[in-house]
């Protein structure tokens, strides 16, 4: 019995084509602690391999280790079938290997073509940059991604999805064989995903291996061949997409079932704090509505909606043409700053995290202690023991994920950024918190945890106000929800009562209020 059964399983394995990159029971420990134990990967030229995991599941890690960032502590990488040490990330470039982050290392001040050809791809003669040799290589980069842009423009000038394509045509111009892409679309519109989706595809048609990073799992059963899901620094499947499904993938992702990610509504109360009466701004017009305590309001609608806006004038981070803000029976003075709404209870979780909500280069303790420097101080005198405790609370509560208090923000996971700036904001007790868009690029899990910390804050009488795109999102999480078409709200639903076809009417303005 066990003869042919082991030589059919010898057969199947010789007809597995060699992985283009395959990296082999990789462990990496730092402070003694494993980010990476046994973690695996093997991916195909000619597809495109999506890593999903939660945030601190070990995918970053992983990454630095294939690119050269990182020494693996145990196991080995292998290139086309052949053992690979990388001292760099230059090494890892000659070899094939390129990794595109979500903040694009373009620079601004350089043209397109300059961009493309960067360093060692920059055609010279005796030190002297051959130009015209430039401008055709780079525009031959371009034309084979089938992209059209200026090759004399200054990236800083070029919209995102632009930008993207330069860092991918950059990519080519090294010869990328294995081309690693983390969270490609997250500042990208519908049209530009499209897009991007074409190029990737193309790319894939030519052989490129590609390793597509992404917490939107609608886009990797879209766009993606198989699949390789990590938790706790260890691989824990690798399929074929065709053979999964997303209730499978998050459950696997996070250790519990999908239906578990959004908690019980039953906190909302009839008692009145904000009213909000006839605002305008340079997009928003007209907007009048009532928050309550212990509600979670969504708001939604398309970009440049308004919605966004609307928050920034809520938080003072943005000055109003004309309407009032009514805090708890406290009428606001007219674009009252962040200060004024602070006092008043009003706070603000921005969207852009790493550039408006922390300063990546101060550690965990000094984020949340900056901005609550009235309530750890007296007589000008800062407490150093009032710091530790609402650092040591807020690191408890929200469950943030870190080496200590003293880690820089910029070396934690994206999630566990989102969860520094929410611990800075609730560490001052906010009657009203606002939060746009405050899942966005973070995994299933840590958005789980978010939705249950909203939930614990409006038991205990906080208002919250939450901006999200995703509609699902604003269904799971909300008490009701409010649609914004061109600065104007243009339909309120209860949750429960949403479906996406009527909140999709609403975005475009096609529903009646």
């Amino acid at each position: 019995m066990s003869g042919p059964s082991t030589s059919a399983a010898t057969d199947a394995a010789a007809l597995e084509p060699t992985p283009a990159l395959e990296a082999r029971d990789i462990v990496k420990r730092f402070d003694g602690v494993h980010a990476l134990s046994r973690a695996r990967l093997s991916v195909r030229a000619g597809e495109i391999h999506a890593l999903l995991g939660e945030n601190g599941a070990g995918k970053s890690t992983l990454i630095k280790v294939v690119t050269g960032l990182y020494d693996p502590d145990e196991g080995a990488l292998l290139r086309d079938g052949e053992q690979v040490e990388f001292a760099n990330v230059r090494e890892a470039n000659r070899a094939g290997i390129v990794a595109l982050y979500q903040e694009l290392s373009i620079i601004p001040s350089l043209s397109v073509a300059e961009n493309i050809l960067l360093g060692d791809q920059t055609p010279r003669s005796g030190g002297i940059v051959r130009w015209r040799a430039l401008r055709q290589r780079a525009k031959a980069q371009l034309e084979r991604i089938r992209q059209r842009i200026p090759l004399g423009k200054l990236a800083g000038e070029l919209s995102p999805v632009q930008q993207t394509m330069v860092a991918f045509a950059r990519a080519l111009a090294t010869d990328a064989k294995v081309l690693i892409l983390d969270e490609p679309t997250a500042s990208l519109t519908d049209v530009e995903i499209v897009e991007l989706f074409s190029v990737l595809r193309r790319l894939r048609d030519e052989g490129v291996a590609i390793v597509y990073v992404s917490h939107r799992l609608e886009e990797v059963f879209e766009l993606c061949d198989r699949l390789t899901i990590m938790r706790n620094g260890e691989t824990i499947v690798t399929k074929q997409v065709a053979d999964s499904h997303i209730d499978e993938v998050i459950s696997t992702m996070v250790g519990r079932a999908s239906g578990e990610l959004y908690p019980d509504r039953t906190t909302a109360t009839t008692d009145v704090a904000l009213v909000v009466e006839g605002l305008q701004g340079r997009k928003v017009t007209d907007v009048s509505f009532v928050a309550h305590r212990g509600e979670v309001l969504g708001i939604g609608g398309l970009a440049g909606a308004g919605r966004s806006e609307l928050l920034r004038i809520l938080s003072g981070a943005q000055k109003h043409k004309a309407g009032t803000i009514v805090v708890d029976g406290v009428t606001l003075p007219h674009s009252p700053g962040v200060g004024r709404a602070l006092q008043a209870g009003v706070a603000l979780v921005p969207e852009e995290r790493r550039t408006q909500g922390v300063v990546l280069g101060m550690t965990i303790r000094d984020n949340i202690a900056l901005a609550n420097i009235p309530s750890v101080s007296a007589a000008g005198v800062v407490s150093g023991a009032k710091i530790s405790d609402i650092v040591r609370k807020g690191m408890s509560d929200l469950q943030i994920k870190a080496r200590s208090a003293g880690q820089y923000v910029g070396e934690l996971s994206g999630g566990n950024q989102q969860k520094v700036v929410l611990a800075k904001m609730l560490a001052r007790n906010p009657r009203v918190l606002l939060l746009d868009e405050p899942t966005r690029g973070i995994d299933v899990g840590t958005k789980a945890e978010i939705y249950r910390l909203i939930r614990q804050l409006v038991a205990q009488g906080t208002t919250v106000i939450a901006v999200s795109s995703e509609l699902p999102e604003l269904m799971g999480m909300s008490d009701r929800i409010l649609i914004m078409h061109e600065g104007r709200i243009s339909g309120e639903v209860r949750a429960e009562d949403a479906d996406e076809e009527l909140l999709l009417s609403y975005c475009y303005g096609k529903a009646d209020r």
